[in-house]
């Protein structure tokens, strides 16, 4: 089993809805997906009283689009391949695939599945494009207990390495501009505007 069970209705459950039950409550948009009972997306309330002791992630959004937290999904999900991004200092992955813009500069890492433009040498831009790879393929896993001894262990230097925040393997440093041998462009001493009385 190279798919666990519930991870194709968490990539099709519709979130941010209000919650039938709650939805007069301050906290009441559905946005918490129960892996235990693989069904439906619920709310903070339903949470306490329906999933008390379930296996539980929560799903937030980012540009209109449901992304989780890297730090809860790593727990039960093998990740590796999928492109992460930083977002409001919490490092998140896409759930689904999403629409690229056309046109655009010429990149040299891509999704493997739609062809988005990857920031670094990932295969998927999103759970939902690894999950397509896994099936098309089946040379990628989602479990967990699939990764040997050395890729943890590199899996775990390379986590090492951006909480020290020593990340010049990963985005290689700026060339600095090319000599000008023209004049600046400032054409003097900047000035306040006069006041107006």
């Amino acid at each position: 089993m190279l798919v666990p069970p519930w991870l194709e209705r968490l990539l099709n459950t519709a979130f941010f809805s209000i919650c039938r039950t709650h939805g007069d409550a301050a906290r009441s948009e559905c946005n918490m997906f129960c892996l235990d009972c693989n069904a439906d997306a619920f709310c903070f309330y339903c949470r306490s009283s329906k999933h008390k002791d379930h296996q539980v992630i929560q799903i937030r959004r980012s540009s209109y689009h449901d992304v989780v937290r890297v730090s809860e999904i790593q727990k039960i999900l093998d990740i590796s391949g999928v492109q992460t991004y930083v977002i409001n200092s919490a490092r998140v992955l896409f759930l689904n695939e999403r629409p690229q813009p056309k046109g655009g500069k010429a990149v040299s890492h891509v999704c493997e599945i739609c062809g988005r433009s990857l920031l670094d040498t990932f295969r998927f831009c999103s759970l939902g494009c690894k999950l397509v790879g896994i099936k098309g393929n089946g040379d990628a896993s989602f479990i967990i207990q699939g990764i040997s001894a050395s890729s943890s262990s590199n899996y775990n230097q390379d986590e090492e390495e951006l909480r020290d925040g020593s990340q010049q393997d990963i985005y290689p440093p700026t060339p600095p501009p090319p000599p000008s041998t023209s004049r600046s462009r400032r054409k003097g001493i900047p000035q306040r505007a006069p006041f107006r009385s």
